[in-house]
């Protein structure tokens, strides 16, 4: 039963990883503003830690903006 719980949280931790890794490679590839390899380093950037890496994105894309 133990096993089930852990193996259940680890599935959940995983999905939850993928689910913001997409989001994270959609609001990328919508940006016109990066060049293709800012867009690939990003993507590769959220295999590691979508969520954060996701925000450290967010803060950059207000300071591009905020910029022009």
């Amino acid at each position: 039963m133990r096993e089930l719980v852990i193996y259940s949280i680890l599935l959940i931790a995983v999905l939850g990883h993928c689910i913001a890794a997409v989001k994270m490679y959609r609001e990328v590839n919508a940006d016109s503003g990066l060049s293709f390899h800012e867009k690939n380093a990003w993507k590769l950037r959220a295999l590691i830690s979508p969520l954060l890496f996701l925000y450290y994105y967010r803060q950059e894309k207000k300071r591009r903006n905020f910029g022009h």
